[in-house]
């Protein structure tokens, strides 16, 4: 009878001990949670030196599936992807048993990331920490459930990108433009091949194509230097000599090219950089954080983002190798002043339309419906990498400013940024208008 005592005393203690061992990680907030993952995912798409309009793709899938498994934390949202284009019918939880939401949302977000990014060991050593939080704190089955749950709203996500054409996007030619008159070829002063020259044949989420959403076709090249033609290169080359303080500012500030390569002497290096779409998922970020959004909204906020960000890009990019436009700094070099260099370095791939601009006022018109149309923040998606931030009253100032600046910064005409950004709006309202967020 003493012996059952003991061994009852045992295992008491062992109990004791291990309810302790789990209470010694504190369980972070479901929206810091949610935060840290994009931002992991960020910094891997940095790393990985993915183009932008790959970037927007990863942004995409990663985002969708992480919405898709948090959105039961409130009954009021709707699925996103049973809504788009080529998704089937999302997993749902089982009813009347126990899930946590956010573990499931990071298990569905990194299930995509490792298929979509290289860099899955550092990944793999984020999320074991994660993990190992949630299993501190959870009981084995709501932690084995909300795992196995987030696990396949991962793989629904993944059957989607497997036939997006992304793999055919691949095993393209490599694309070096054209010598006839006012068409692109690679640039100075590294003049790199033509980036994702198919892009736009991926399928998108929402929008059928750029057609629906039509553009003027770009100024047609002429030889008269009375022409609107070469006009405009000369506006561009004197824009870029009585830039203010200010508007290198702006120029350097929206950059986001991870293409920029720095030259020192005969030693190259290359800047990596957030995106594009890596700075408007930081914008999102940061209205999450000063609304107080929830988990739920927070998720559907990145999503919403990258969906804009990732239908504008194909878009754009459908026009771009469609009219092939020539660049300032190619016309600039050979009828103007043959040792110009605009202030920011050329991107390489065609002229019209802006794609920053693009995709900027895109997401810029999804936010403001989410948050609202004064919605004024201090933009520090990109103090750690470049040490600069500013002050904006609203996202479609933001994207105002953001189209300009690749005018000022000598890489885009200006009716290029004015004509993107026009057809941005009109994606970003599309989709908030076709997509149904609540019920």
């Amino acid at each position: 009878m003493k012996a059952i005592h003991i061994l009852a005393l045992v295992f008491i203690c062992f109990l004791a001990v291990s309810c302790k061992q789990k209470q010694k990680i504190k369980l972070k907030s479901d929206t810091d949670v949610l935060h840290e993952n994009v931002d992991q995912l960020t910094q891997v798409i940095i790393y990985d030196a993915f183009s932008p309009p790959v970037a927007s793709r990863i942004y995409g899938y990663t985002t969708l599936a992480a919405y898709e498994a948090i959105r039961f934390q409130n009954p009021k949202y709707n699925s996103i992807a049973n809504q788009l284009k080529g998704f089937k019918t999302m997993p749902l939880p089982q009813k009347g048993l126990s899930y946590n939401y956010a573990l499931a949302a990071t298990k569905a977000l990194f299930t995509v990331a490792h298929k979509v990014t290289f860099s899955v060991d550092t990944l793999q050593r984020y999320e074991d920490k994660l993990y190992a939080m949630y299993k501190a704190n959870l009981d084995d089955s709501t932690y084995a459930r909300s795992v196995a749950f987030g696990e396949a709203v991962g793989k629904a996500v993944l059957g989607r990108a497997a036939f997006d054409n992304y793999l055919k996007t691949r095993g393209k030619p490599r694309f070096l433009g054209s010598n006839e008159n006012g068409k692109w070829r690679p640039t100075a002063p590294d003049y790199l091949d033509g980036v994702e020259f198919c892009w736009g044949t991926m399928e998108t989420f929402v929008v059928r194509s750029s057609s629906d959403f039509p553009l003027p076709p770009p100024t047609p090249y002429s030889n008269d230097k009375n022409s609107e033609y070469f006009r405009q290169n000369v506006e561009v080359y004197e824009q870029s000599k009585k830039n203010t303080p200010e508007q290198i500012e702006i120029a350097k500030f929206w950059d986001d090219n991870p293409f920029v390569i720095q030259h020192n002497g005969h030693m190259m290096f290359v800047n990596k950089k957030i995106t594009p779409g890596g700075h408007w998922i930081g914008i999102t970020a940061i209205a999450c954080k000063k609304s107080k959004a929830d988990a739920a909204k927070t998720a559907q906020a990145y999503a919403m983002t990258a969906i804009a960000l990732y239908d504008s890009f194909i878009c754009g990019w459908q026009i771009k190798y469609v009219t092939e436009y020539i660049r300032p700094v190619t016309v600039i070099n050979d009828k103007i002043d043959p040792k110009w260099l605009p202030m920011l370095q050329t991107p390489p791939f065609p002229e019209y339309p802006s794609g920053h601009s693009d995709i900027s006022a895109a997401s810029a018109v999804v936010l403001t419906h989410m948050f609202g149309d004064n919605f004024a923040f201090q933009d520090t998606s990109d103090l750690r990498y470049i040490g600069m931030q500013r002050h904006f009253k609203s996202f479609l100032q933001a994207s105002d400013e953001t189209s300009i600046s690749r005018f000022y910064g000598g890489i885009h005409y200006r009716f290029s940024v004015d004509a993107a950004a026009k057809q941005g709006r009109q994606i970003g309202e599309y989709i908030w208008n076709t997509l149904k967020l609540q019920n």
